[in-house]
């Protein structure tokens, strides 16, 4: 089984006040969906009104982090046994949120 990471950045889920609750309810359905089909890992929204911090070796923290690296919005961490599983997946999720979905492999 591989795990694959189903994400989208948070400006891709563009929603009016009235397709808020629809749009909740039915993502929380699809992962509702996935842990009962024994696939869900781990999934939840990166917290952006905290930011990032970069931590080295010896501790330090800087608040500087690696060009280029922005992560933002939710995702979901699915092990499933073939991509073209983790692609229907990601189509269920792309349609309960409202917009495409990410599909990337873990190694």
């Amino acid at each position: 089984m591989t795990k694959y990471l189903i994400s989208f950045p948070s400006e891709a889920m563009a929603l009016t006040d009235e397709e808020f609750p629809i749009v909740s309810a039915e993502s929380h359905a699809v992962i509702q969906e996935a842990k009962a089909a024994g696939v869900y890992v781990f999934g939840g929204g990166i917290e952006e009104d905290v930011d990032p911090v970069l931590v080295s070796a010896d501790g330090s923290v800087s608040t500087e982090i690696y060009p280029g690296s922005e992560l933002k919005g939710g995702f979901t961490v699915l092990e499933l046994p073939t991509r073209e599983d983790a692609v229907e997946w990601a189509r269920k999720i792309a349609l309960a949120c409202r917009c495409s979905q990410e599909l990337r492999e873990f190694m």
